[in-house]
């Protein structure tokens, strides 16, 4: 049997931008086409491949091969042709391919192989794959994109601003296009859209890269229930979460870094065996274990702002403790930070979690201080 082959009917865009203050205008030419993708033909004739831009953590094996684990990872290129191949490798994800900025078409479950992405017109295009899935359970790989002869490279047009977001299954986007809370592990896998989430909403508001750091379940000191894995400060120096390769990336300067972290540390009772005697010893560990988070993040990001966002979920509990750290670091003479306080979330998706109804509350909330606080930008060069 044949694979399945994937239209996405959307407009496709000749897009270019000018960037005016803190915002973004796009002005753009706009024509129907039907983006198809496609189980690639085997090549009878020279095939190479093009450059790739990565955005996100990842090991390169290889010269045109990545492997990857953390979010919203995207790979792009530019080519001026009528179609490119691109190639997955093994690993269990769900992609999104973008063509000049149109509505993506979805790739779920791809087996390894060639991919074909054609039904363009010949000319120049910008190709992004996003992935959209959580990868807990084991890295996936990509690798690259191919073109026929004929078909040559285009450059694609810098992007200067850079934002990180840092977190857990609220910044991941779990489950987050899901119609109802009761869901099982397929349901979650289905749903969860990191290309729907916080973090490419307001990225695309400033006109920014962006990497999402974040994983379900995991807290400053206290995983969700107490389950035991490496906490998200843990975690995040290395490049997969096997703790192995430390991430290093010059290039990587963001001028924002958006942080939620404490929604697992406190969102259930403690138990008994857990090393905190009381909630009051959990909320010590948590204020110092968090400040000492953040002073890393300024001591690997020096021109950074730092966004701390917190909903007002756990009866407060959540957002009183961030603002305690938050105060903590000012009180020490720190002045490129601030505190986001979101309410009025209905946490209709799966297992009480944002919808992406929330997510647009979330990064509303969010873009809001950062309109009034236009200095962000210019304080940091860019």
């Amino acid at each position: 049997m044949g694979m399945p082959r994937f239209v996405s009917s959307a407009r496709r865009s000749s897009l270019f931008a000018l960037a005016l203050g803190a915002g973004l205008v796009v002005l753009a030419h706009e024509s129907r086409a039907a983006i198809e993708v496609t189980p690639a033909p085997g090549q009878a004739g020279e095939i190479a491949p093009l450059p790739v831009r990565v955005v996100g953590r990842a090991l390169q094996r290889g010269p045109s091969a990545w492997v990857r684990q953390w979010p919203g990872t995207y790979f792009e290129t530019g080519f001026e042709g009528a179609s490119v191949d691109m190639r997955v490798g093994p690993g269990a994800v769900n992609l999104q391919i973008a063509v000049d900025g149109a509505a993506p078409v979805a790739l779920t479950r791809p087996q390894p192989g060639a991919y074909r992405i054609g039904g363009l017109e010949p000319g120049r295009h910008r190709v992004r794959v996003q992935v959209v899935s959580e990868s807990q359970a084991g890295s996936t790989e990509f690798d690259g994109f191919w073109a026929d002869a004929g078909t040559r490279p285009a450059p694609l047009a810098e992007t200067i601003r850079q934002i990180e977001f840092i977190g857990d299954s609220h910044t991941v986007g779990y489950g987050n296009t899901a119609a109802k809370r009761d869901c099982n592990p397929d349901d979650v896998w289905s749903t969860t859209d990191t290309a729907q989430g916080i973090a490419p909403r307001l990225a695309s508001r400033y006109g920014a890269d962006y990497q999402v750091n974040a994983i379900s379940g995991r807290g400053v000191v206290r995983n969700y229930n107490g389950f035991a894995a490496d906490t998200l400060p843990q975690a995040y120096p290395f490049t997969l979460f096997d703790g192995k390769a430390r991430w290093s990336d010059t290039a990587w300067r963001p001028q924002l870094v958006v942080i939620a972290l404490g929604t697992n540390d406190f969102s259930t009772p403690l138990h008994a065996g857990e090393k905190w005697a009381d909630r009051n010893e959990l909320h010590a560990d948590y204020e110092a274990s968090y400040a000492a988070f953040l002073d890393s993040l300024r001591a690997r990001y020096p021109g950074a702002y730092l966004v701390v966002w917190a909903t007002d979920l756990a009866d407060g509990e959540i957002r009183t403790e961030a603002s305690r750290v938050v105060e903590r670091l000012r009180l020490r003479g720190e002045r490129r930070i601030a505190l986001v306080g979101v309410g009025g979330l209905a946490l209709s998706a799966c297992h009480y979690h944002p919808s992406t109804a929330d997510d647009a509350v979330i990064s509303n909330a969010i873009s809001t201080y950062l309109d009034a606080h236009p200095e962000i930008w210019t304080a940091a060069g860019r």
